[in-house]
């Protein structure tokens, strides 16, 4: 087996004519994480002796005809979704040693596939950050240049896939969070529709954006995991009926011409119009369309993600489970524990959200910031009438170096692109957009393909189309 080529849809094939079995599989896979992950630290625990169980368990079900798409296919899970028994604790001090008493839907709907789980992934903390420096536990390195960044939230799921030592994963997107570590890392990050797949389980940053995905090397392969995992939770209040899907073949593609101007650094816009040409060439209708509120996007997206975190971040009090540090009083125990087991990014963002919330400011700024969501999520809507998608590039830059962004401002600004799917609640993909060239080193760069709601399909069909190109 190549594991640099492997794709899940190969795997399938070779696993099921007996090529080679699950465990020889997932072995491959826990002998590149003991030769890589050293220096990559993609994952925060590897677990050996379970993987190994999974997949003989795997090797079982294939022996006896009982086969799935993904039985036996090794997979890397972002460290805010629970698997019962096992640590799940955000890349965050104040959950170093908590254990998840209950799986996650997705979780329970892997299982039932008879997946092998290799290990939980770094991520920034409580998904708060688009680098995976505000870990707790240290950097996550980008496979393509370790002097820069994977992206993040989701930076060790990227490089997990990126640098060979998983063939899938699962991470958490709430503003760009699966797709642009995707982008930087040169791989394929999808983020469903709200609601599409289940967040049961899944530890709440901002509730009305976050949305758990797969990234994975192919658009082939995220349809697979997507397909595994999605689906109506009862368990979950915002999970949607299910829903045939619409399969039908896209032609008319939207671009923001204004809006990309303002943020794509030159090289990274050459790389997009690239690949749009590719798609013209393969008879795609390219027109301008105007989304005159995406601007706001990232303004609207900076208010409203804080305030939810402030608000689902309030049960880390020291009392009921986590870090607890002891004091004299009730209120000294919440402020020393919060203070101990928070990170800077973390407070800064409840302090940003307890703000916005405040008596006084709701209005000037929470409630106005969910009116301007409205006026996205309408000219989506509306340019959705006329185009099957909207297309622009999912980052504004490459992979930068480690501190390069330490200016908070410049760190939100890389998710210009990729916050506006997540207000809108729309489907969106991120497919490899060939490299640009930094201090002698090629970084991966990615198209971004947002569709309207409830059209995954559409994704997959124009996601294929793009990463056809030679």
């Amino acid at each position: 087996m190549n594991l640099e080529s492997l794709t899940i849809a190969e795997a399938r094939r070779a696993l099921d004519s007996k090529e080679y079995s699950a465990l020889e599989l997932t072995n491959a896979y826990l002998d590149a994480i003991a030769k890589k992950d050293g220096d990559i630290h993609a994952y925060l625990e590897v677990w050996e002796k379970e993987a190994r169980t999974e997949a003989k368990a795997a090797d079982e079900a294939i022996a006896r005809n009982d086969i799935q798409p993904l039985t036996g296919i090794p997979l890397a899970m972002k460290d805010n979704i629970l698997i019962e028994g096992r640590t799940a604790s955000a890349a965050s001090k104040i959950l170093e040693n908590y254990r998840a008493s209950y799986d996650a839907t997705v979780t329970t709907k892997l299982k039932a596939q008879k997946v092998v789980f290799l290990g939980r992934t770094n991520m920034d903390e409580f998904a708060m950050g688009s680098s995976t420096e505000t870990s707790a536990y240290g950097v996550t390195k980008n496979p393509h240049d370790t002097r820069r960044v994977p992206g993040g939230s989701s930076g060790g799921s990227a490089a997990a896939v990126s640098g060979t030592m998983a063939l899938a994963a699962l991470g958490s997107d709430t503003g760009g969070s699966i797709r642009q570590p995707a982008s930087l890392t040169g791989i394929v990050g999808m983020k469903p529709t709200y609601g599409a797949v289940s967040r049961f389980g899944l530890m709440a940053l901002a509730s009305s954006l976050d949305q758990i995905g797969p990234l994975t090397k192919t658009v082939e392969d995220a349809r697979i995991v997507f397909e595994a995992i999605r689906g109506h939770d009862p368990k979950d209040s915002t999970s949607l009926p299910d829903v045939t899907a619409n399969d039908t073949k896209s032609r008319t593609l939207g671009v923001p011409w204004a809006f990309l101007a303002e943020g794509s650094e030159p090289d990274v816009l050459q790389r997009f119009e690239t690949t749009l040409q590719h798609l013209k060439d393969k008879g795609y209708k390219i027109r301008d369309v105007l989304l005159p509120n995406l601007a706001f996007s990232l303004a609207v997206y900076y208010i409203i993600q804080p305030a939810e975190a402030s608000t689902n971040l309030a049960r880390y009090d020291g009392i009921r489970y986590g870090l607890s540090v002891r004091a004299d009083s009730i209120g000294e125990v919440y402020s020393k524990t919060r203070a101990l087991g928070f990170g800077r990014e973390v407070r800064r963002r409840i302090l940003i959200g307890t703000f916005v919330l405040s008596s006084g400011y709701a209005d000037a700024y929470y409630r106005k910031a969910r009116a301007v969501r409205e006026l996205i999520r309408t000219d989506f809507e509306r340019e959705f009438e006329s185009v099957d998608a909207v297309v622009m590039p999912t980052t504004p830059s490459p992979a930068f170096t480690f501190g390069a962004k330490s200016d908070p401002l410049a760190m939100y600004a890389e998710d210009i692109f990729a916050t506006p799917a997540n207000l809108a609640g729309v489907p969106a993909i991120s497919v490899p957009s060939g490299t640009v060239m930094r201090d002698g080193v090629a970084l991966p760069v990615g198209f971004q393909i947002i569709a309207p709601h409830g059209r995954e399909e559409t994704l997959f069909a124009i996601g294929e189309d793009a990463e056809s190109k030679s």
